[in-house]
C-alpha cells in the first residue's frame, strides 16, 4: 500500500506529512484535518428479492458491481476538489436516507460473522483505488437495523475479528475502522454489545486485534459529551451532526450547535487531545458564510457530508439512496465540493 493514515500532533497524516499541509482558510488551520464524504452503499448489496427491484436504475436492475464500479470513477473527482477520506458500511446505510421500517438485507456478514467474499472484493477494490488515489477509507461495520443478522454476540465479536484480520491480510494501510454507526440510538440494536454503553468492548477488541495497526472509533450522535470508556479507548472522536438543529427544528442548520458540541465533546472525561471528525451531517447551506462545515472547520474538526435522494429528488440527487449517481452532479453535491475546494486549496 502506498497510503498509511496516521495520527500526529492532534491531526490526521498520509504518510507521514500532515493533511493539507500547511494550509489554512480565513485564518483558521486546516492542516491535520480529514473531510469526508458518507457514500455507506458504495459496496452494498441487497439480498432480500422482495426489496432489490425497488432500486434498479433506469436502464437495467440494480447491479452492486456496477454500483461500486462507477463508484470507484468517481473517486478522482472527489480528490482533485480535496476531499481525502469516503465512509463505508459493511451494514450499509439506509437506501431511503432515513427509514424506520428496513425490510431489505443489506449486510456484508453471513451470521456467524463470516466476511462475505463478494463484498470483501468491492471492498478491496475501493481501498485499493482510494490508495492509489492518496485518500482514506472510514469503514463502518454495523448499522443499526441490520445488526440483527448477526445471531448473537458471539457472531458480532467474531465480524469485527474477521475484518481486522481482513484488513491485516490485505496489508490496508489507508483504512480507518469505525465500529457502529451511531451506536447511541435508541432502539435499533439488535446486540447490547454494539449500542454505547458497550461498544468500548469492541473498540478494545478491534485496537487488541489489531497489533496497534488500525485506528479505531465508533460514532454517537449525542450533542453532550460521549461515555468515558468510549473516549478512553477510540483513537479518534467520530460525532455526528443530524441532530444539531435550530430553532425552527429539523432541516434548520445551527453553527452554534456544532460549536457546542465539538466545546462539549473536547471536554469529555477522560479526552486526551484525539482529533474530532464529523463522518455524517445532514445540514448544507454552503452558499451561506456561516454552516455546519464552517464551524467544524472554525472549531478544528473535521466535517463530513452526508447526502441522500429526498422526497421527489431526482436520480442525480444524493450520495446514499440507492441507485447512485456517483458524479458530483446535483446543486447539492456541487455546493459541498466547491465549498470544499475553496477551503483546502486543491
Amino acid at each position: 500500500m502506498a497510503t498509511v493514515i496516521s495520527i500526529a500532533n492532534g491531526g490526521f497524516a498520509l504518510n507521514g506529512a500532515p493533511t493539507y499541509p500547511g494550509r489554512s482558510w480565513k485564518g483558521r488551520r486546516i492542516e491535520g484535518l480529514l473531510f469526508n464524504s458518507r457514500m455507506a452503499n458504495a459496496i452494498a448489496d441487497d439480498e432480500n428479492p422482495a426489496t432489490r427491484g425497488a432500486w434498479a436504475y433506469a436502464d437495467g436492475d440494480w447491479d452492486a458491481e456496477r454500483n461500486t464500479r462507477e463508484f470507484v470513477a468517481a473517486l478522482p473527482s472527489y480528490r482533485a476538489h480535496g476531499l481525502l477520506a469516503v465512509c463505508l458500511n459493511l451494514q450499509g446505510g439506509s437506501p431511503q436516507g432515513y427509514s424506520w421500517n428496513q425490510p431489505w438485507r443489506i449486510c456484508g456478514f453471513a451470521p456467524d460473522g463470516a466476511l462475505k467474499s463478494a463484498w470483501a472484493a468491492r471492498l478491496e477494490k475501493v481501498i485499493a483505488a482510494c490508495d492509489r488515489l492518496g485518500m482514506v477509507v472510514i469503514l463502518g461495520l454495523f448499522y443499526g437495523k441490520q445488526s440483527g443478522t448477526l445471531k448473537d454476540e458471539t457472531a458480532v465479536k467474531a465480524a469485527v475479528a474477521n475484518t481486522v484480520d481482513w484488513l491485516l491480510d490485505t496489508a490496508a494501510t489507508n483504512v480507518l475502522i469505525e465500529i457502529g454507526n451511531e451506536v447511541d440510538l435508541e432502539n435499533v440494536w439488535a446486540h447490547p454489545i454494539i449500542a454505547a454503553a458497550r461498544c468500548h468492548e469492541l473498540i478494545e477488541l478491534a485496537k487488541k486485534r489489531g497489533q496497534g495497526k488500525l485506528l479505531v472509533s465508533t460514532s454517537l450522535i449525542m450533542l453532550d459529551a460521549p461515555p468515558a470508556a468510549i473516549v478512553a479507548t477510540a483513537d479518534f472522536l467520530l460525532p455526528h451532526g443530524n441532530r444539531v438543529h435550530g430553532a425552527a427544528g429539523h432541516f434548520q442548520p445551527s453553527p452554534h450547535g456544532i460549536r457546542l458540541q465539538v466545546a462539549r465533546w473536547r471536554a469529555a472525561s477522560g479526552y486526551r487531545g484525539q482529533p474530532i471528525v464529523y463522518n455524517e451531517d445532514d445540514h448544507f447551506e454552503f452558499d451561506k458564510s456561516d454552516n455546519h462545515f464552517v464551524a467544524a472547520v472554525e472549531s478544528g474538526a473535521s466535517w463530513g457530508f452526508f447526502d441522500y435522494r429526498m422526497s421527489r429528488e431526482r436520480f442525480e440527487d444524493g450520495f446514499q439512496s440507492l441507485p447512485v449517481d456517483w458524479t458530483i452532479s446535483s446543486v447539492r453535491k456541487r455546493g459541498f465540493f466547491g465549498l470544499l475546494k475553496e477551503i483546502t486549496g486543491a
